[in-house]
């Protein structure tokens, strides 16, 4: 299984005008401490950032599971039916 297929980048809204372009400011070890937003200044730091677009990250993480599980299921079947090819007595639908 390709894992690549599965990569999602979201883009995290500014709780006040929902734009997704920020500025950001590093601390002391180039983590994101504090992202202002392009659009309407408001500074907010990156875990009140990731608090407020939890629904949406929240959401993703739902579709790359059901899409994880229905690959993996496929994938199960296929070499299932593979493993029991030409067997009389046992049929994989």
């Amino acid at each position: 299984m390709k894992d690549e297929k599965y990569n999602r980048s979201i883009g995290l809204q500014c709780p006040t005008c929902g734009c997704t372009s920020y500025e950001y400011e590093h601390g002391v070890d180039e983590t994101i401490e504090v992202a202002k937003c392009a659009s309407c200044g408001r500074e907010i730091t990156k875990d009140e950032l990731l608090q407020e677009n939890s629904e949406n990250i929240q959401e993703h993480i739902s579709e790359v599971g059901k899409q994880v599980t229905d690959d993996l299921a496929k994938e199960l079947k296929a070499s299932l039916k593979k493993a029991f090819k030409g067997s009389k007595s046992i049929r994989i639908k």
